[in-house]
C-alpha cells in the first residue's frame, strides 16, 4: 500500500467508538488510532501507564519524545493536563511525522469534547499549516515547547536531546516494520535520559525483541480498551519494579536469529 497512487489519497476522517476522531490511512491501511476511542487509547498508554500524568504537577522540567505525530491528539492531551494540572514544568515535546495532515483536516477534528480546555485545538490548524521540511518550533504555552521534525526518521538528528519520556506511536509493525528494528530503538536509547519510560501499544513479541536487542528492559502492562497487553520499557530496570517483565535475553536472542 505504498505506490503513487495511495500515497497521493489523503487520509479519512472517522469517528471512534469513544466519540473521538481518528484518520484511516489509504496509503497503511491501518487507523492512526484504536478504533474502540482514539482520546481513550492515548490517555491509557501515554499519560496513565508511564506515570506522566501523575509527575505533571510536582516535575521542573520533562523532555518528551513522540515517534508519530499523526493528528496531533497526544501533544493535544499533554497541553490540557499541564493546565488541568496548573503544572509550572518547563516542557519540551519533539515528535517525528513523515506525513502531516492538511490544517483544513486538522479544523475537523472534535477533540474539543474531550478536554477540559477545549480552546487548545485551535492550535493544530496553525501547526499543520506552517510546517516546512525539517525541524519545526512552536511556542504552544509559556512553558511548553513543541519540536516537530517533518521527514523519515532516518533524517532526524536532535541535539543533545534525552527524552524522559518516549510515546512509541507509529503504525504497527506489519506496515511500518523499519520503526520497530534493533536500529530504532537503539536510536531511541541514546536519546534519552537513564530513567526514560517508553510505553507503545504493541505487544508483539518481535517489537520487544527488537527493544530488548537494543538493551531496553520491558514490563508488561494491561492494554487499553480490551486490548490484552501493552509494552512499557525503560533503561533502568528499577523503573519496571511494579511490572511482570518478560524474557529480554530469550527475546532479543530470537530477534538476533530472526525467529518470528
Amino acid at each position: 500500500m505504498t505506490d503513487n497512487k495511495h500515497r497521493s489519497q489523503p487520509p479519512k476522517l472517522q469517528t471512534t467508538d469513544d466519540g473521538s476522531h481518528t484518520l484511516y490511512s489509504v496509503q497503511f491501511d491501518q487507523h492512526y488510532h484504536n478504533p474502540n476511542g482514539a482520546v481513550a487509547e492515548s490517555r491509557h498508554n501515554f499519560f496513565e501507564k508511564n506515570g506522566l500524568q501523575a509527575s505533571l504537577p510536582e516535575a521542573k522540567s520533562i523532555t518528551i519524545l513522540e515517534i508519530g505525530f499523526g493528528t496531533g491528539l497526544n501533544l493535544l492531551l499533554l497541553l490540557d493536563e499541564y493546565l488541568k494540572s496548573e503544572s509550572k514544568c518547563k516542557i519540551d515535546f519533539y515528535s517525528v511525522e513523515g506525513f502531516p495532515v492538511h490544517a483544513k483536516t486538522a479544523r475537523n477534528f472534535n477533540y474539543a469534547e474531550f478536554l477540559e480546555h477545549p480552546e487548545l485545538v485551535e492550535k493544530l490548524p496553525s501547526i499543520f499549516g506552517n510546517l516546512q521540511r525539517g525541524m519545526n518550533q512552536f511556542e504552544l504555552l509559556p512553558n511548553v515547547t513543541l519540536h516537530l521534525f517533518i521527514g523519515m526518521f532516518e533524517a532526524f538528528q536532535p541535539d543533545e536531546l534525552q527524552a524522559d519520556y518516549i510515546f512509541h506511536d507509529p503504525f504497527s509493525p506489519d506496515v511500518n516494520e523499519a520503526l520497530w528494528t534493533k536500529g530504532t530503538f537503539k536510536k531511541l536509547a541514546s536519546w534519552s535520559s537513564p530513567d526514560v519510560i517508553l510505553t507503545t501499544y504493541s505487544a508483539a513479541s518481535k517489537a520487544r525483541g527488537a527493544m530488548a536487542a537494543a538493551g531496553w528492559k520491558i514490563g508488561r502492562e494491561r492494554g487499553a480498551l480490551g486490548k490484552r497487553e501493552m509494552s512499557v520499557a525503560s533503561l533502568n530496570p528499577d523503573k519496571l519494579s511494579h511490572l511482570k517483565r518478560v524474557n529480554e535475553n530469550r527475546l532479543a536472542h530470537r530477534y538476533e536469529i530472526n525467529d518470528f
